[in-house]
């Protein structure tokens, strides 16, 4: 099994980073589940709060437009 990233190099996931964010989302923005980005329970309740407020933020777009036409 993959290890944790945020565990890997000692971060918490955070709003004011959404770069690193994105890494958790999907092409359409959903965020991924746990067993496919290999995070742990206790980040993975943290990266879905963060997230959630970073789209409140408008950091991140709620869904993605690129096929939609």
């Amino acid at each position: 099994m993959n290890k944790c990233y945020f565990c890997i190099n000692k971060i918490e996931p955070s709003f004011k980073k959404p770069e690193i964010l994105e890494k958790f989302l999907t092409p359409r923005k959903k965020i991924q589940n746990r067993k496919i980005s290999g995070v742990c329970v206790r980040h993975q309740r943290q990266l879905a709060q963060q997230i959630k407020y970073a789209r409140f933020l408008a950091l991140i777009p709620y869904v993605s437009y690129q096929g939609i036409k």
